[in-house]
């Protein structure tokens, strides 16, 4: 079993396009754990699962903020679940 981490990226939408860019980023970004509507400051927050080399920063640059309707992200590295 290859070993994973986990981020939590939370995504600001342009107006009217919440469900727009989570149905996108369920579909193109397979690494996609689990993806929540939120309140507050952003409208997403996103659940990754990452092989343990792959680079955060391009990950998110090149994969996440890439998707259409996405205004600004806020990442979250993990160390341990309990």
């Amino acid at each position: 079993m290859r070993a994973m981490k986990v981020i939590f990226v939370q995504v600001k939408c342009e107006p009217g396009q919440a469900y727009d860019v989570a149905s996108k980023i369920m579909d193109d970004v397979e690494e996609v754990g689990e993806l929540y509507s939120t309140s507050g400051k952003y409208d997403l927050m996103v659940k990754f699962h990452l092989d343990e080399d792959t680079d955060i920063g391009h990950f998110v640059t090149e994969r996440v903020q890439k998707v259409p309707g996405i205004k600004d992200t806020f990442t979250t590295m993990t160390f341990k679940a309990f």
